[in-house]
């Protein structure tokens, strides 16, 4: 009798491993941490009360094709996950202001992403807030400017790290989002980072 429930516990671990092999996720799995993303405030403690996405920054993946398609306004920040739904408040878990990274207009700045996992990149998109955008509530495409100020198309993995600069837009001031967005070649998805800087 005992043997029969070890194997069908074995036989159960299998099945399961199985199916995460065949649900379609995309393997490689990063976030910014330059300028610093929410997830990874979260992650390094200086933003507590984060539930989940504090174990997992890495994880804030949904569907690619960002505006045309993509996570729901209102829920970019979490790439429409409602357990990383802390990401998209407009204040921090808690209350009070998300911390910021200073930046200046026009200025040669260094992005920076960590991967846990690479996989096959299409490219790297960066979005920005338009001047006089909605602070008081969660990010939606209206508050984006229509076109990313930085494009990086990219072939292949990437190393663990990946750097590239590009210039910050001009004509900002105070508080906005810069939303990263990492697509994926071979899937379905992209990763999603919001960064909250001051100009």
């Amino acid at each position: 009798m005992r043997r029969k429930k070890t194997y069908a516990a074995m036989l159960g671990l299998a099945t399961a491993g199985a199916f995460a092999l065949t649900t379609g996720g995309a393997s490689s799995h990063g976030y910014t941490d330059s300028p610093i993303s929410r997830q990874k405030l979260c992650q390094n403690g200086t933003v507590t009360g984060c539930g989940a996405i504090q174990w997992e920054p890495q994880s804030v993946e949904g569907p690619k094709g960002f505006p045309a398609s993509g996570p729901a306004d209102g829920k970019i920040c979490s790439a429409g996950l409602s357990q990383f739904n802390e990401l998209n408040s407009a204040t921090k878990p808690g209350g009070g202001a998300w911390p910021t990274t200073s930046v200046s207009n026009g200025q040669n700045y260094t992005f920076r992403w960590q991967f846990t996992a690479r996989h096959s990149t299409t490219d790297f998109k960066y979005y920005v807030t338009k001047n006089g955008w909605n602070q008081s509530q969660p990010l939606t495409r209206a508050s984006l400017e229509t076109a990313p100020f930085f494009t990086v198309p990219y072939s292949g993995q990437p190393p663990a790290t990946l750097e590239h600069t590009g210039k910050l837009p001009t004509g900002k001031s105070g508080h906005h989002i810069i939303l990263a967005v990492w697509t994926i070649a071979d899937t379905s998805n992209a990763f999603y980072a919001c960064s909250d800087v001051t100009f």
